[in-house]
């Protein structure tokens, strides 16, 4: 019986010291991570095959930053694949469906500085409201606390738009 304690405990130290022991340097292939001064294989995207064009006097004048006829676009090589138009995911403005929207939305104007303006009002929001209200103990919200005053009572416009008739059927009905 103490001959089998004995072995026992050994075993247990002996198994307890290999668990300390080093890894094996072949675990750190299983950390995706750039280690060293080599390429990122990871960073490597396939492109279509290169083409050479119709005309070389003809090419467009090479944009920064733009895309390239042979970088991998998936959305509009999976609507080519079911038979779309691709490019119809190109931004080209407004779209003739939106036509009547856009131009009801410009029935009384269009600001061409509406973002200037606009950075300016806040900023002197923010400038009459100040950095820090130091007199409120407790968890505040300086962002919330500026706002707060332009901030649109769902409930009250809900009454208002119902006393002057509109219906608003989006809104639960009133208690």
């Amino acid at each position: 019986m103490i001959l089998s304690r004995s072995v026992i405990l050994v075993l247990a130290v002996a198994m307890a010291l290999t668990a300390c022991g080093r890894k094996d340097d072949d675990v750190q292939l299983a950390k995706i991570k750039k280690t060293g001064n080599g390429p990122d294989e990871f960073a490597v995207l396939p492109t279509k095959p290169l083409q050479a064009p119709e005309s070389y006097s003809a090419l467009p004048a090479p944009t920064p930053g733009g895309s390239n006829l042979v970088d991998p676009n998936p959305e509009a090589d999976g609507i080519a694949a079911l038979g779309g138009n691709p490019g119809a995911l190109a931004v080209t403005g407004v779209g003739a469906a939106d036509g009547a929207l856009l131009n009801r939305t410009r029935r009384y104007g269009v600001a061409g500085n509406i973002r200037q303006t606009l950075a300016e009002e806040d900023l002197e929001v923010r400038r009459r409201h100040g950095r820090v209200n130091i007199l409120n103990i407790g968890p505040n919200d300086d962002y919330t606390d500026a706002y707060k005053r332009q901030w649109l009572d769902s409930q009250a416009e809900q009454r208002r738009l119902r006393r002057m008739g509109v219906a608003v059927p989006s809104a639960p009905p009133p208690s």
